[in-house]
């Protein structure tokens, strides 16, 4: 059992309302953070609990903020607590916030989990993380939950959105118009799907390159090919290429005679 796992078992504080699971995924990707000087920004306050928790886990050196659309989540605050009201899906209002907020370490959205809060909050704060942060989004749940705008595979939801994350982060390697490096292949080290959470690591990242090593064993053999006789074994690769080139512009798999 871990540090915030032990606070939760036996917090007498301020209510807090945690899926047990995700203490194991808060302490593998926040253990660094402790004892530093950090700024944290959790979206979503409630009853304050968890900015206590947070408190308690980073140490006296970390400064948290907190957003919730309550407006009596304001009397929640206390050292090293800031509180800002408003809602996360107002772009105006998040800008107002960033204006106010050092670069942020680690922010936590535990808002409302609807599609437009979790896109929104993403859009405008994603950046203002800073280059080694990390942003986590928990109850993705809700991303398949009617109530929230969800289901499987339903478009708009923020799974699915996200799951663009996963070509941006691989855009390095693209040979077509339609995917380039962006910002988020240039700063994004990695990204962790659990269940109902999301959390991504930044990292400044340049072009990735490969290398050799060491000394030739032996040579390949080339293997032979099972192709009809009348194809040219020199033409082979330039058929490859032109079938798979149309069928790659329709988005239909990918073809080969082996």
């Amino acid at each position: 059992m871990n540090d915030l796992e032990k606070y939760f078992r036996n917090n007498d504080k301020k209510l807090i309302h945690k899926w047990i699971h995700y203490f194991d995924i808060y302490d593998r990707h926040f253990n660094r953070f402790r004892n530093k000087e950090i700024v944290i920004l959790e979206i979503g306050v409630s009853q304050g609990g968890s900015l206590q928790m947070w408190k308690d886990y980073f140490g006296d050196k970390a400064k948290i903020y907190g957003i919730d659309v309550d407006p009596r989540c304001k009397d929640l605050e206390e050292e090293n607590i800031t509180i800002f009201i408003g809602s996360q899906s107002d772009r105006k209002f998040l800008r107002e916030v960033k204006k106010q907020m050092p670069p942020i370490d680690i922010l936590i959205d535990d808002g409302g989990h609807t599609m437009k809060q979790q896109i929104v909050s993403y859009e405008e704060l994603f950046e203002t993380v800073k280059v080694d942060g990390v942003y986590l989004i928990e109850d993705l749940h809700t991303s398949y939950w009617l109530a929230y705008g969800g289901g499987h595979k339903r478009r708009g939801t923020f799974i699915e959105y996200s799951k663009n994350f996963i070509d941006h982060l691989n855009a390095h390697h693209s040979e077509q118009f339609s995917l380039k490096p962006n910002h988020f292949t240039k700063s994004v080290d990695s990204i962790h799907y659990y269940d109902s959470i999301m959390v991504v690591e930044k990292r400044k990242r340049e072009k990735p390159y490969h290398e050799k090593t060491g000394n030739i064993t032996f040579q390949k053999s080339s293997r032979k090919r099972s192709v009809p006789r009348w194809v040219a074994r020199k033409t082979l690769n330039g058929i490859y290429r032109v079938v798979n080139g149309v069928l790659r512009f329709f988005r239909l798999g990918g073809f080969s005679w082996n």
